[in-house]
């Protein structure tokens, strides 16, 4: 863009002159503020939230005639001698203008009306209110009303058209809306805005304007730029914007009476005007005390805007259309370059010299672009001139060429190009400027305390925590802080005065932490009241060096922790203590404490289209100082915010964003964010939120304060903590089994810190551990049940995997019931890989024990290792001797049998040790040759741990349980370890055991198999007549035809041996299978058989050991018949609830 022909001295310094800005005037008191001219422009009318409207006859009146109206106003419009306000008590007022005398009530809402304006002729006044309504009202007879529904938040603004048949409102639930008046219909809506919950919380108050006089373009400020939008088609046209408000919401917007020009000011304080048909910044101006402009008016003769702010003062830009009339002009004439040019930077940087800089141009020389050509051919790198002001920067603000202003550059361009020329050749006409369409950045969220209310309320809460509540009182009256705790028996509630206005704070159960932030005369300074110190001096205080202002703080375990401006974080010790400073990756966002952990919160870089870039620090503050967490990007919702972050009551950090989204640190899943709970859920109302106060794992509970339409609670009266339920947002959580799998994933996300307190040196309730681990076992096999029932066996695998191994027994138990032998046999394989898995882990903690068991019981190491050999020696005579029964499959001795005996495929087995030798000993210390803890009960203490928490140590025989004595041997008994329960003895309830099988095929011949398959083993606590049951008729036959089998096949594995074996058995007459039968319940041919098949040398052992089992099994029928009056435990419970499902 370029001149096309000469311009004049005279036309360049009336281009480029600025409007004036007057000096602002004090009107009302401090709040929202509006402001309208009368028609001839003779008066300025604004109105506060003092309740007074005052009437200036210009900025210089001293003495504005004042008119009170309410106790609030919050707008005003004057019109035909008309003055409509909005006031605090629900009213829309008319009083007579000037004199000011009330005429009457127009309408009234059921909450305040925010916003009033008249149309074109007076004849109607649209108003807008917070219960979601907008009203038109014929002012002559104001029963005539029109009620337009349709928004669903507090309305914000309204505005007719010039022509009187379309209205445009804007609203908190982020929508724009055109309305047909006649019709009262919705015409059209856009969402633009940025939602909120009430007026007070919205970003901008989003004044609309229609272009006057016919109302061709609708302006909408949508952030930091103006969306202009066609009538009737309502089409988006385009986008008035600067580049230099990109990070300053426009709040309201205003048309010049001629349509030409359009005003806005922002919340950041800066007030331009553009030229819409050439979409050019043609001034911009900033608040002299950088407040927020909340009201603006044009004159009707167009040369002044009038314009108030958020602290009640009125302002007035004088001249704007002395330049604006003209730069129009010039546009058409395409010479709005030279307007342009120099307006777009010099006004932003230099306003106050600018005035200066354009004496400087004209100077010297006729023409104010030859001088800058000289000056750029004299030196391209000097910027300061002789008159010691900057030049114009326009060609050298950016380097990025979007960012320039297209006339400046080709200004510029030509300029160089001709230096000696004293005016600029013709050029094309103007083109609009390239609009940039892509994401635009986010602004930052500031600093903020988590459990806090907003900083400007004159009553807040400076911090609610699980400790207590400290309350902020800043009013006429008083301005005080109250400390009240929870447990009053950690101190008594405290009452101080806030001399230093202390806006920060933290409690914990040994202190009160205070900040408050640094002014020109005082530093900022942190104090601490150590209520728990044992000492006479409970107060300390710093001040932080000059410059450098605290943003957040928290308490942990005896440290505090101040986050400055310097992006710094201090530590302290509770005492005062100075300890470590380091500096953070980005702006403090927040902090929180726990215990000895610290969590940060910042600002990792810039977020897009009004997502937050937010990272997280876990540091640990004990003896050893770790850092957990290393700056990974904290997971907010898409265009939401953080709103709280803490830790629950045991230590687990969690976040909730402003969706209402609640995230739960996975420790176990490599310090990953899971959302648990989202509290949208439960609000009635989309202005309804949850105000977060604490966090509980055990019992399972998330505290927070409903908010009625906003987004904090007011401190009086004092607001009732609810409680809300967790939720994983699982699929199909409709189901059956999308319920339970939810509970189950959430049972396991909360109970990981009961691992985490453990290992941070914490007690943990065993009680409530096991109670929790019961509770996921149990809903595991209720979802297996589920699946067996749906025919689902890969799915069954699949919840054994994640089954303890003692309750993969049940879920075999169930299996075979369910007559689904081959998930039976996937199961059984699965348990036996959990057993070795047990076995591995146990080893490394298990041998320490016992060597100071050894130690503790009179044992040397050589002796125990000598004693172990002998007992080796014998176990491996015993095992050519002694019958194997857990080859004749686990069903008929529950509690004694080892289905867990069998190694990895391919290797070589070593022989299990007994635990009782030949005297009856027990050898709890007995280790296989392999190195490894054998599968046999006296080897697998801890197999049956889980079941043990999860039932009582009274087991029912006839169920699940067998009940196994320990040995009767006093200095050895305390540590054998807890025998097998039935249970887990149930593995193969039709097969023979696999690792024993696989014995007798590598070691013994088929004789000796057939002997080892009689004779009943020791149980791991000594010999037992209740543990040991009648074999069935299949296991008799399989014992008698199991060469014939293996001699038709001899290359048959353990389990294929079982399924021929049933085969064949299958296909005997009724009659032979009851003759076996029968024989397994006599029992009195298989002792004789036994009896015949025993070497001589065994007989007389065997007799000594048969008069031991005859006393011990007296004894244990007697228990075992007191044991069974006893009632079902959990385990039998759950079993029975498996079968019954079926």
């Amino acid at each position: 863009m370029a001149l096309q022909g000469a311009v004049s001295v005279a036309e360049w310094t009336r281009l480029k002159m600025p409007c004036e800005r007057k000096p602002i005037r004090y009107g009302h008191s401090e709040g929202h503020t509006d402001v309208c001219f009368h028609e001839d422009g003779k008066y300025i009318v604004t109105c506060g939230s003092d309740g007074d409207v005052r009437i200036w006859e210009g900025l210089d009146d001293d003495d504005p005639k004042s008119i009170n109206v309410g106790e609030k106003a919050y707008s005003v419009a004057l019109r035909n001698g008309k003055l409509v306000t909005a006031i605090s008590n629900n009213t829309v007022q008319i009083h007579t203008f000037p004199d000011g005398d009330p005429d009457g009530i127009l309408t009234r809402f059921t909450t305040n009306a925010n916003h009033v304006t008249f149309n074109s002729s007076g004849t109607r006044v649209a108003a807008g209110s917070s219960d979601f309504l907008v009203k038109v009202i014929e002012v002559a007879d104001s029963s005539k009303q029109k009620t337009l529904r349709g928004h669903d938040a507090p309305v914000l603004s309204v505005a007719f058209d010039p022509t009187d048949e379309f209205l445009a409102s804007s609203s908190c639930d982020g929508s724009v809306a055109v309305w047909s008046i006649e019709d009262q219909t919705q015409v059209v809506s856009w969402k633009v805005l940025q939602k909120s919950s009430d007026v007070t919380n919205a970003a901008s108050l989003c004044r609309l304007a229609w272009q006057p006089p016919t109302g061709k373009l609708l302006a909408v400020p949508v952030d930091a730029a103006v969306h202009l939008y066609e009538r009737n088609s309502w089409t988006y046209v385009g986008t008035l914007s600067d580049d230099l408000l990109t990070q300053q919401v426009i709040n309201v917007v205003v048309w010049s009476p001629c349509g030409k020009f359009l005003a806005a000011g922002t919340v950041g304080g800066t007030l331009s005007v553009w030229d819409v048909e050439a979409k050019l910044c043609i001034e911009r101006q900033k608040h002299e005390r950088g407040y927020t402009v909340c009201g603006m008016a044009w004159h009707p003769s167009g040369r002044q805007v009038a314009y108030t702010d958020r602290e009640g003062c009125l302002g007035l830009l004088d001249g704007v259309c002395a330049s604006s009339s003209m730069s129009s002009s010039t546009t058409k004439n395409p010479k709005a370059s030279v307007s342009k040019q120099p307006k777009d930077y010099d006004d932003l940087f230099d306003e106050d010299d600018a005035d200066g800089l354009l004496d400087q141009c004209v100077s010297d020389s006729g023409s104010p672009v030859k001088n800058a050509a000289e000056e750029d051919d004299d030196d391209d790198d000097d910027l300061m001139p002789a008159t010691g002001k900057p030049r114009n920067r326009g060609s050298f603000l950016d380097d990025d060429d979007n960012s320039q202003d297209m006339g400046s550059v080709k200004a510029d361009k030509l300029a160089d190009d001709d230096g000696d020329g004293a005016v600029l050749p013709a050029a094309v006409p103007a083109v609009p400027r390239p609009v940039y369409e892509g994401p635009m950045p986010t602004t930052p969220q500031k600093a903020f305390q988590p459990g806090s209310t907003p900083t400007h309320l004159m009553h807040r809460f400076m911090m609610w925590n699980s400790v207590g509540i400290v309350r902020g009182y800043n009013d006429e009256q008083d301005n005080a802080i109250d400390v009240e705790f929870h447990d009053t028996s950690v101190h008594h509630a405290m009452h101080l005065t806030n001399t230093l206005d202390h806006c920060m704070a933290d409690l914990s159960q040994e202190a009160v932490l205070l900040a408050c932030e640094g002014t020109e005369e005082l530093a900022s300074k942190v104090q601490c009241l150590h209520f728990s110190s044992w000492d006479t001096n409970k107060e300390w205080m710093v001040d932080l060096p000059k410059g450098e202002d605290v943003l957040a703080l928290c308490l942990g375990l005896s440290w505090a922790a101040v986050a400055t401006s310097s992006m710094l974080l201090r530590l302290f010790s509770i005492g005062g203590v100075q300890k470590e400073v380091f500096s953070l990756p980005g702006p403090v966002v927040c902090l929180a404490g726990h215990g000895e952990q610290l969590l940060i919160v910042y600002h990792r870089g810039t977020g897009f289209d009004g997502d937050q870039a937010l990272g997280v620090q876990l540091l640990t503050l004990g003896r050893k100082k770790q850092q957990k967490i290393h700056g990974e990007p904290l997971p907010l919702s898409r265009k939401s915010y953080l709103v709280w972050m803490g830790f629950s009551a045991e230590g687990t950090p969690c976040s909730v964003d402003s969706d209402g989204v609640v995230r739960m640190l996975n420790r176990s899943m490599g310090n990953t964010w899971t959302p648990v709970c989202n509290t949208r859920e439960s609000c009635k109302s989309k202005s309804d939120h949850y105000w977060v106060v604490g966090v509980h794992e055990n019992p399972q509970q998330l505290r927070c304060i409903p908010c009625k339409g906003s987004r904090f609670p007011p401190t009086l009266p004092r607001p009732a903590v609810s409680i809300l339920p967790f939720k994983l947002p699982l699929c199909q959580t409709g189901t059956e089994k999308g319920q339970m799998e939810e509970q189950y994933w959430r049972s396991m996300l909360f109970h990981n810190h009961f691992s985490f307190l453990s290992s941070s040196g914490y007690e943990v309730s065993a009680e409530s551990q096991a109670q929790q681990e019961k509770e996921q076992q149990e809903m595991l096999m209720k979802m297996f049940a589920l699946s067996c029932k749906l025919e689902r066996e890969f799915r069954c695998v699949e919840l054994a995997e994640m089954m303890t191994q003692s309750v993969v027994t049940l879920a075999i138990r169930y299996a075979s019931r369910s007559r689904r032998m081959i998930l039976a046999q996937r199961l059984s394989e699965l348990a036996l890989e959990k057993a070795n898995q047990l076995q591995e882990e146990e080893e490394p903690d298990e041998e320490p024990a016992y060597r100071s068991t050894a130690h503790s019981s009179g044992y040397n190491q050589g002796s125990r290792m000598a004693q172990e050999n002998e007992d080796e020696e014998e176990e491996e005579e015993e095992e050519q001797e002694e019958p194997m029964e857990a080859g004749e499959g686990a069903e008929s001795r529950r509690s004694r049998s080892n289905p867990f005996s069998k190694g990895p495929k391919g290797s070589p087995e070593k022989p299990s040790p007994k635990p009782v030798s030949k005297e009856g000993r027990v050898n709890p210390f007995k280790v296989s040759g392999a190195g490894k803890w054998s599968g046999s009960p006296a080897g697998q203490p801890r197999v049956a741990n889980v079941l043990d928490t999860m039932t009582s140590s009274s087991r029912k025989p006839s169920l699940l349980t067998g009940s196994s004595k320990q040995s009767k041997t006093p200095v050895l008994k305390p540590l054998a370890p807890k025998p097998r329960s039935k249970a887990q003895a149930t593995l193969l309830q039709m097969s023979v055991n696999k690792g024993a099988a696989k014995k007798i095929e590598e070691k013994e011949p088929a004789k000796e198999a057939e002997k080892q398959s009689f004779e009943t083993p020791p149980s791991a606590g000594g010999d037992n007549v209740e543990n040991t049951r009648p074999k069935t008729g299949f296991q008799l036959w399989l014992e008698e035809n199991r060469k014939s089998i293996l001699a038709d096949d001899p290359d048959l594995e353990e389990t294929e041996i079982i399924k021929e074996a049933m085969g064949r058995f299958r296909t005997l007459s009724a009659d032979e299978r009851l003759k076996w039968t029968e024989r397994a319940k006599g029992g009195s041919g298989d002792r004789a058989d036994l009896k015949k098949r025993k070497r001589p040398e065994e007989e007389e052992e065997e007799k000594r050991e048969g008069e031991n089992k005859e006393v011990d099994g007296e004894m244990e029928v007697d228990e075992s018949s007191a044991k069974k009056k006893k009632p079902l435990n959990t385990s039998a419970k759950l079993s029975a609830f498996a079968f019954n499902k079926n």
